[in-house]
């Protein structure tokens, strides 16, 4: 058979087209407009309406108290462009600094300045905690939205990373044990550096420079003052839990308070630290945490409880402790306080059960009527057999036992199948849009400001969902 080779015809000719006008050269006969450049229902046109005429800056402006010096950049300025780059993921100083020369959304909040980014970083961490506090006014403004209904609310946690590496971390037995290496090194560094010194003395004159220490002693100096201090905050921070622990034993024997006061010096001072207790020497307040990807890393725990209507987040917390279990009532207690009302549910997984969160769960409910699906794990050998959904629950029942029953009715089975749908997704969206998987800031204060930023922006890019630029004039006037 003979083969047929493809005829892809004969190439066309250029014609002499006529294209649109292109001169690099050319300068600009009008001065440009960037409010043209922005759609009228941009994130940026939105997050300055915010600022300009519903956000409460007082807190800010009250801390210029002095006069002297250069003016600094105006407050509405810098919150135009700190919420608009931590709503959008740009969140380095560097970074926002660059986007205010370079994207037309920041240039156009920063109205064509461009601080630089040590003012940027100056001035959030004068303000971090006033800017934590937009998450208040974030969330009333979502409350009068009608984003907030409190039917149903989830609480998880999420372990976000601090600005520090694991590495950086050190056990007390380690320390214990680096000390005394170092101490021995460096007092042989010192009796090298004296005989050195001597001869350099008979060689130069006792009057003539020569008697630096050796960088090598310096810098072992310096590393054994660092391991010396973090060990000294260890073992504060162990006499300081059994100081609590017997104090709260004695009391609860019934003992006055000079005698509980007694009983905790006096376990104070017999504590150590565990071996195995860990202080990171870059961010000492940050712990090891197992995250979700089933690595050990150097983080804080953030707390959110979240809105079934638009998932907005109505209250939040980070702490230095892995475990979820004692951030149940805290928590629910926060958006009643937020909120000014009580949720009809709180959904949380297994992490937070446990017997006095249950009890604490039932004492609340009878008094404000929420009801409470509590993920009670999965059960045990030597735990009794569930109780079934159906008929009178026992009296010898305990707070796990009848948590478990009221989960395996229909009702408890259809409400506890909404958490993951209502709080995780959360998580996942300031990951993804924000870029908070890790912490910039270091230190707990500052860790929780930085994630109560983040938590108003993510109220706020879901109130510019809903309302829009224009809806904040309708929403301020009702």
């Amino acid at each position: 058979m003979q083969r047929v080779e493809p005829d892809f015809g004969v190439p066309k000719r250029p014609v002499d087209k006529t294209f649109r006008a292109f001169d690099p050269e050319q300068g600009l006969l009008l001065p440009p407009s960037l409010d043209d450049w922005l759609p009228a229902e941009h994130l940026a046109r939105f997050i300055a309406e915010l600022v300009d005429e519903h956000l409460d800056l007082s807190r800010i402006r009250a801390a210029y108290t002095e006069g002297r010096g250069a003016p600094p950049y105006d407050p509405p300025l810098m919150v135009r462009i700190l919420l608009y780059g931590y709503t959008t993921g740009v969140r380095s100083s560097r970074a926002i600094e660059g986007k205010c020369v370079d994207d037309v959304p920041f240039r156009w909040l920063a109205a064509g300045a461009a601080p630089d980014y040590r003012a940027i970083a100056r001035f959030r961490k004068r303000h971090l905690s006033a800017l934590g506090h937009l998450f208040v006014q974030a969330l009333a403004l979502c409350q009068a939205a009608g984003m907030v209904r409190l039917g149903r609310v989830a609480l998880d946690g999420t372990k976000v990373r601090a600005n520090a590496s694991k590495r950086k971390a050190m056990s007390y037995a380690r320390m214990s044990e680096k000390e005394k290496v170092l101490a021995d090194e460096v007092s042989a560094l010192l009796t090298e550096t004296e005989r050195i010194d001597k001869a350099e003395d008979a060689r130069f004159g006792r009057n003539n420079r020569g008697d630096e220490l050796p960088e090598e002693l310096r810098r072992r100096e310096t590393r054994l003052a660092t391991i010396r201090a973090a060990k000294a905050a260890l073992e504060e921070e162990a006499r300081q839990a059994a100081r609590e622990r017997a104090e709260a034993k004695a009391r609860d024997r019934g003992d006055d308070d000079d005698t509980a006061a007694g009983a905790g010096t006096g376990a104070a001072g017999k504590a150590t630290p565990k071996p195995k207790a860990q202080r990171n020497f870059t961010d000492p307040d940050s712990k090891i945490m197992l995250t979700g990807d089933a690595a050990f890393q150097q983080c804080y725990n953030a707390q959110a409880v979240v809105d079934e209507k638009h998932q907005v987040i109505v209250a939040t917390d980070v702490n230095t402790n892995a475990a979820d279990v004692g951030n149940l009532m805290p928590m629910t207690e926060q958006t009643a306080a937020n909120t000014g009302q009580v949720p009809d549910q709180v959904l949380a997984d297994a992490g937070y059960c446990s017997a006095d969160n249950l009890d604490s769960a039932a004492e609340f409910a009878d008094e404000h009527g929420t009801e409470f699906y509590v993920a009670t794990g999965r059960r045990r050998r030597v735990d009794p057999p569930p109780i079934a959904p159906r008929g009178r629950i026992p009296k010898s029942a305990n707070g796990k036992q009848r948590m478990a029953r009221k989960l395996a009715t229909r009702k408890g089975r259809n409400a506890y199948a909404r958490r993951k749908a209502i709080v995780e997704p959360v998580f996942g969206q300031m990951s993804t849009l924000q870029n908070a998987k890790q912490l910039l800031l270091r230190g707990l204060d500052q860790a929780r400001g930085e994630w109560l930023l983040l938590a108003a922006c993510h109220n706020l890019r879901k109130l510019h969902g809903v309302v829009g630029v224009h809806g904040l004039a309708t929403l301020a006037a009702s």
